[in-house]
């Protein structure tokens, strides 16, 4: 297997794998459409690009210097992983496809991957296995490879949720499946607190 498969499997792997930010990826879906959430989509592609260059050009040397920083943003993301809990719990269950509807913003969507432990950990483990040099082209060919893999995976699970939401015809339906997503998130919040 050729050094970009090996970094486009592992970038697939990381990327469509249940986490937060595809948690809200589905919810979103079911709720807004695939169209209002692809800024959910873009943001959260953004956002974690950066940080994945940031980390491959040497951000994770100063987090292994400043380890206070690094628990700061753990319970930073624990934090935003139960706000996002509390408004799937608090949301009325109305399903709304209009275009003016507000829905997950391309800012929401960044902040989740940086607040988000799985991202931090592809970021390292991803630099670390495929360009632990630092050599810069590399750094910036995988950060292409995975901008394209994020994005795609992201948005399947946007998809997977608007196809999801046919079925949710129902506002009491709609709360039940953002119970559900609520409870997951509160159960990787709760695991990031308790795996340390």
């Amino acid at each position: 297997m050729s050094l970009f498969l090996a970094m486009a499997a592992f970038a697939l792997a990381m990327s469509i794998s249940p986490g937060s930010v595809n948690i809200v990826a589905l919810s979103a879906g079911v709720r807004y459409g695939v169209r209002v959430s692809l800024r959910h989509v873009t943001g959260a592609t953004v956002g974690f690009t950066l940080l994945f260059l940031l980390v491959g050009l040497g951000l994770h040397g100063l987090l292994l210097r400043w380890t206070s920083l690094t628990l700061a943003i753990q319970l930073a993301g624990v934090g935003f992983l139960l706000y996002m809990a509390w408004n799937l719990l608090r949301d009325d269950g109305r399903v709304s496809r209009d275009e003016a509807t507000s829905g997950p913003s391309v800012i929401h969507g960044a902040l989740m991957q940086w607040l988000n432990p799985k991202a931090w950990l592809a970021s390292v483990s991803g630099m670390g296995a495929f360009v632990a040099d630092g050599n810069v082209r590399m750094v910036l060919l995988f950060a292409l490879i995975y901008f394209v893999i994020c994005y795609l995976s992201i948005a399947a699970w946007v998809w997977a949720g608007a196809m999801l939401g046919r079925y949710l015809d129902q506002p009491g339906k709609v709360r039940l499946f953002n119970r559900c997503m609520a409870a997951l998130l509160v159960g990787s919040a709760l695991y990031l607190l308790l795996a340390d």
